[in-house]
Parts: C-alpha cells; structure tokens; sequence
C-alpha cells in the first residue's frame, strides 16, 4: 500500500490582512493551489493566519504542525516576501525545525503554485 504524501501550507489568511487591498485574487490563488494537490492525489491542509491581531500565530502554526507527520511544509510568499514580516518568517522556519523536523521545507511562487513547489520534495505514489 503506497502512503498518500501529507503536505502543510503555511500563510497568510488574506481576509484578516490589514490595508486596503482586494483580498479575492490571493483566495482564488490558494483554493486553486489546493485543488491541484487533491487532483494529483497528495493530501494536504491549509494554516492560514491573520495579521490582524486575532491568532496566536506561534500557537495556531505550533498546534497544525503537531496535528500530523507532513512530508512537507510549503511557506507561503507573503510570509516570506514582506521585509516588514521577516521576524514572523523567521519564526515559521524555526517552528517547522521544532515540530515537524522531518519535514522538507518549500517556498511557492503564488499563492497557485503551491502544488508546484511541494512536488519538488514530496514522493509520490
């Protein structure tokens, strides 16, 4: 029986960034990175956090990378991307290092390539 690849994305829940921005075209990016780990039959699982003040953002990442054994962990570009979050980028890395340590780490280029990026580090079936 060949294991299904378990992959966490890790980002930004674009609802509960501050600013004035339109938040629809990172949504549909993500729902479309998504489908395409279901269409090629890999499991995965958003955490998705807000800048808004209203996570815990140790302790929502902490608790979803101890939720399962993941292959791989994808970071999301606007954790990675902003100069303003790099403390927060910091910490995700060093997060993923404590609690899934077997992990291989990806990083997407959109919000849509997420598939494209944990396939360079997952096995398949």
């Amino acid at each position: 029986m060949v294991k299904m690849p378990r992959v966490l994305v890790i980002g930004l829940d674009p609802y509960r960034v501050p600013g004035p921005w339109d938040p629809e075209p990172v949504a549909t990016g993500i729902q479309v990175g998504m489908a395409d780990f279901a269409d090629h039959g890999v499991g995965a699982e958003t955490c998705l956090v807000g800048l808004d003040g209203s996570d815990d953002v140790e302790a929502v990442v902490a608790a979803a990378l101890a939720a399962h054994p993941w292959e791989c962990v994808v970071v999301g570009g606007g954790i990675r991307r902003n100069e303003e979050q790099l403390g927060l980028f910091e910490n995700i890395v060093n997060l993923v290092r404590r609690h899934a340590p077997d992990a291989a780490i990806a990083f997407n280029s959109t919000p849509s390539d997420t598939y494209t990026a944990a396939s360079r580090w997952i096995k398949k079936g």
